[in-house]
């Protein structure tokens, strides 16, 4: 996909604005400075008006003239991950483990250049909402823009993710599940700690961790059969007592990351896993308790967001290549999908790019264009 959509300034401010994002990372619940920045970017480019809603932003194109149907939204996520950067780039992070190692600099890049965009062409007949969203990465930020598509009675809502292994700048959206419903469980037992020469005087969770962990490989194991659903059981977190030799521990806990297909697979196996928890706590005289983290739905493309993706791809002469199973890692986008029919489809890297949460990876300025020439084909109906 080549730049020409944007005049040479308009496109040397959209890879300033990337690279500014990316040497200036926020983690999840913090992206202020992030918001901020990309705020005053559509301002200064742009007359759209723009509405702070506390931790995340919208930014709306009310055309003048109007064809009568409901507005469309588009969104982008703000948020960096808790990673050093391990590449020598010149605009690299200014933060010390704090990177954006899976592309939102991007994504915000992408949805800003739409900005620019928006009021150039005649052909848009509706409000178009550009959403920023924080707190993708941890799950906490989707929900309460989604009960805001929802309020606002947005009639379709897309967003992109990048992703490698696939062609440089190809699309590609799947019909049905396109990203896993997950979630984080972590188990925590109490016992009584004792002196490691008499550990019968106390109660060490050490048993209770073991058998814990050969469940989770029992009922979590990838599946092999082909066309098999995703049902995974990933521990994440281990915790039991030190290097002190003279003390048996009286507590422990185990973490896993629980991801499914389909929500209520997902809530099967938690309950598995709680039920196991109390017995052996009660088997062993611990105490068991839970706390749950980082819930994501089952991302779910509706069949009008896909068929509208496919024909706006074709429409701008761009590759379409098939994507045969869901990507496993989940996405918050969902909550938007559970109550507004649309798509979240994505654009390929390059097929030797450094997948997004390794260390090695920086998002790919050349794809910058293709998902804002998407939207634009969106909005455009």
């Amino acid at each position: 996909m080549d730049t020409t959509l944007f005049s040479q300034s308009d496109w040397e401010a959209i890879l300033e604005l990337r690279h500014t994002l990316h040497a200036h990372p926020e983690l999840s619940g913090e992206e202020q400075e992030t918001k901020k920045r990309l705020m005053d970017f559509i301002s200064h480019h742009t007359h759209l008006q723009l509405v702070d809603r506390g931790s995340w932003f919208y930014a709306l194109y009310e055309p003048k003239k109007r064809n009568g149907k409901p507005a469309i939204g588009f969104r982008a996520d703000m948020d960096a991950l808790p990673l050093p950067e391990a590449r020598d780039l010149p605009y690299g992070s200014t933060k010390a483990c704090v990177a954006h190692k899976c592309g939102h600099d991007g994504h915000s890049s992408a949805l800003a250049a739409l900005a620019l965009l928006l009021e150039k062409d005649e052909n848009i007949l509706r409000p178009v909402y550009l959403i920023f969203q924080s707190a993708e990465e941890t799950g906490k930020g989707g929900k309460s823009c989604a009960d805001f598509v929802e309020a606002a009675g947005l009639g379709e809502v897309y967003a992109f993710h990048n992703l490698s292994g696939y062609p440089e700048n190809a699309v590609m959206v799947r019909d049905g599940l396109t990203q896993c419903a997950s979630k984080g469980l972590t188990v925590h037992f109490t016992g009584k700690r004792a002196h490691a020469g008499t550990p019968e005087e106390g109660c060490n969770p050490a048993p209770a961790l073991a058998r814990m962990i050969l469940l989770a490989e029992k009922l979590g194991a990838p599946a092999k059969e082909e066309g098999a659903g995703t049902l995974l059981l990933t521990i994440v977190g281990v915790n039991l007592g030190g290097r002190d030799f003279g003390i048996s521990p009286g507590e422990g806990e185990i973490s896993f990351t629980l991801r499914a297909d389909e929500e209520k697979d997902l809530a099967a196996v938690e309950n598995g896993l709680r039920q196991e928890a109390c017995r052996l706590g009660e088997e062993h005289s611990l105490a068991v308790s839970f706390e749950e983290a980082d819930p994501f739905p089952a991302t779910v493309n509706s069949p009008l967001g896909t068929e509208r993706v496919r024909a706006a791809a074709r429409s701008l002469g761009l590759t379409l290549v098939p994507m045969e199973k869901p990507w496993r890692p989940s996405e918050d986008f969902g909550w938007y999908l559970k109550v507004c029919p649309g798509a979240l489809f994505y654009v390929g890297n390059g097929e030797n790019w450094p997948v997004p949460h390794h260390p090695a990876y920086d998002f790919n300025d050349r794809i910058l264009p293709t998902p804002a020439a998407l939207f634009l084909k969106l909005a455009e109906d």
